[in-house]
């Protein structure tokens, strides 16, 4: 049975003063429980001894006790042809009890007769529980221990030995089937019952723990999962802001066309690529100078081929080209010649790429209505993230324009929505799951979580229809 030690001892010591406490002639009290089948291990739990002459029981057990812990297993202890008779096995194999009403003659304590020793005037009774109520379905499949001639125990009965109560008596002062053993009989019922229902609660409250540290760990499952997932929608704004970089070439593109006479980044690339290749090919091939220049090479390639904004590039010239510039021509003096040149393009370079955001020249755009050339560059000079989303709605504004000088800006604007809604609705779904997610982590009633569903308003069919409804229709290239 699942019962803690605590819990046990303190049980058995109830009973043992009760039956204490109730016979008059007993003088002391032992509790043995016996263990799960098939080794029905029989340990000393507790004695209390009554202290003469004063309502108080001394508490302890014997140091040289063989059922003191581990105890005895039921091959140690029970009956067999040549081996001393114990009482124990006894009351564990019939389930019936012993009364030693006459130690000098008892058969079951010739092992202390035979040591000089003579035993108590004493009786030990079987606590005895019900199959089904400790095993329930599952009582057809316990396995029984043997006798000694090979045959199962307790098949024929329905009951299970849980623990055996022994107490002694004042010499002369017990008979068996007396009131006194009547008494410890009926009481033992009681103990049967207790240690029973201690074991539905121990059973409850390790379940209760297993459930518990399942439910801990299924949301930090679910936590991380739907945490992996909310990292993943922030494809959304990397989306968006790929979008933004193609009418941000678009709108640089417009403004080439209108100052020709201006040094743009592409250009300023080009000659440092020229600069790149014309040295390089005087280097031997997988020298430390060709593949730092190559290397060079291949981040300014990429700076050229990439649409991003004017503070990103600046980071991008200032910690990849600058530093890769100075080691080359720190380390290779085949470029020393072209250093002025090289700083002097570096230097242009950064100018560059904020001219799409120079005044002067987006005034030279007359063609343009005034709310395009100041809503254009403004939004797609911004970096949108989920505290920006309501700039989205801008962008959407925007290419809706009549007067908008942009081709498939319909399907722009489409795509522009359905992030848009998305946008909208990711944090509202977060902020659900989280919800619901603290609400299993720290044990909310099953109602309230419940109700939490059941209030918990939908999400915006609006967005949700616009997400269905421009999902269908997110190509460019209509």
């Amino acid at each position: 049975m699942a019962v803690t030690d605590e819990l046990l001892v303190k049980t058995c010591k109830n009973m043992i003063k009760t039956i204490l406490f109730c016979l008059e002639s007993a003088t002391k009290g032992t509790i043995y429980r016996i263990g799960s089948t098939p080794d029905l291990q029989a340990v000393r739990i507790t004695s209390g001894i009554r202290v003469e002459g004063a309502e108080e029981i001394r508490w302890g057990l014997p140091s040289d006790s063989d059922y003191n812990f581990p105890g005895k297993s039921w091959e140690q202890y029970k009956d067999m042809p040549g081996r001393v008779l114990e009482a124990m096995g006894w009351c564990v194999e019939k389930q019936k009890s012993w009364t030693a009403d006459n130690p000098h003659e008892d058969v079951r304590s010739v092992g202390k007769q035979l040591r000089g020793e003579i035993e108590d005037f004493h009786h030990m009774e079987p606590v005895l529980v019900r199959k089904m109520d400790l095993y329930g379905e599952s009582a057809s499949a316990i396995e029984y221990p043997n006798d000694w001639q090979g045959s199962p125990i307790w098949q024929d009965t329905d009951y299970v030995v849980a623990a055996v109560i022994k107490i002694h008596f004042i010499p002369h002062s017990i008979k068996r089937d007396d009131r006194s053993t009547l008494v410890i009989r009926e009481l033992s019922r009681s103990l049967g019952t207790e240690l029973l229902t201690l074991h539905f609660r121990e059973n409850l409250y390790r379940a209760q723990k297993d459930f518990v540290r399942q439910r801990l760990h299924s949301c930090e499952i679910l936590a991380h999962e739907l945490r992996n997932a909310f990292i993943k929608f922030g494809f959304i704004f990397s989306a968006v802001n790929a979008l933004v970089g193609v009418l941000r070439e678009e709108w640089e593109a417009r403004l080439r066309e209108i100052a020709p006479e201006k040094e743009w980044k592409d250009s300023i690339l080009k000659k440092l690529n020229a600069l790149l290749r014309e040295r390089m090919e005087t280097q031997a091939i997988g020298s430390r100078c060709e593949t730092a220049a190559r290397t060079l090479l291949a981040d300014q390639e990429e700076l050229a081929s990439v649409s991003i904004l004017p503070s990103q590039a600046e980071q991008w010239i200032r910690n990849k080209l600058h530093s890769r510039w100075s080691r080359l021509l720190a380390d290779c003096p085949a470029w020393e010649s072209d250093r002025a040149e090289i700083e002097s393009l570096l230097e242009r370079l950064s100018q560059a790429i904020r001219l799409g955001t120079k005044k002067e020249i987006i005034s030279r755009l007359t063609g343009l209505p005034e709310e395009i050339r100041e809503q254009w560059p403004r939004l797609v000079y911004s970096h949108f993230t989920g505290d920006q989303a309501q700039l989205l709605g801008e962008v959407i504004k925007l290419l809706n324009h009549p007067q908008m000088p942009l081709h498939h800006r319909h399907q722009f604007a489409k795509a522009f929505r359905s992030f848009k809604a998305l946008a909208e609705v990711v944090p509202e779904v977060e902020e659900r799951a989280n919800r619901i997610i603290l609400s299993l982590r720290y044990g909310s009633p099953t109602e309230a979580l419940t109700s939490q569903l059941l209030d918990a308003q939908p999400i915006s069919e609006e967005s949700a229809e616009r997400v269905k409804r421009d999902g269908e229709s997110l190509s460019l290239s209509e």
